[in-house]
């Protein structure tokens, strides 16, 4: 897993054969954040991973000046890799290791930007989107993005925008109202 843009560009970190998750390719997030690039100043965002798996997008957010940054992820062994890579940045971050359903309602805070990356063949994926549009979780006028597989459809969604396709990943844009 490399950073590929901002301050820590080409940073490798290994997170070992036994790690059980999927991070998001290099191209899919070269061109996430290309488009990110042009919509937000990324030094006043307030962000939320979701699915943190690898912190590979959050380490991205960090490596382009974003400053609050909150993940959530549920494995163990993953949380103690985040928090390794975030030592080896000098970066802080506020972490919780817990089931995304749960800590979803718990949040009382606003974010600017939320980002999920589910596991693509989590039981409940279908209900994600709903999940975070429905919650107190954005503020008004925020950005949720989706990452999943090309067989989820969140076009009906009131609050959907547009989808990005990088190869087999694809990038649901949605606008909180």
């Amino acid at each position: 897993m490399r950073i590929i843009g901002g301050k820590y560009k080409g940073r490798s970190f290994h997170p070992g054969k036994a790690f059980n998750a999927r991070p998001t390719t290099d191209f899919a997030k070269e061109s996430l954040f290309n488009v990110l690039n042009n919509n937000f100043d990324f030094e006043q965002l307030k962000v939320l991973d979701l699915f943190a798996g690898t912190g590979s997008i959050s380490f991205e957010f960090f490596s382009r000046g974003v400053r609050d940054l909150t993940m959530v992820e549920q494995n163990y062994k993953h949380v103690r890799f985040i928090q390794s890579v975030l030592k080896d940045l000098d970066e802080q971050a506020t972490i919780y290791r817990t089931d995304v359903f749960k800590a979803v309602s718990k949040f009382s805070v606003q974010f600017d930007l939320v980002f999920a990356d589910p596991p693509y063949d989590l039981k409940r994926f279908d209900e994600v989107a709903a999940l975070v549009l429905d919650s107190n979780l954005l503020k008004p006028g925020a950005t949720f993005i989706l990452e999943h597989s090309k067989q989820f459809d969140f076009s009906k969604r009131p609050e959907f925008i547009e989808i990005r396709k990088y190869g087999g990943v694809n990038f649901s844009f949605f606008k909180k109202t």
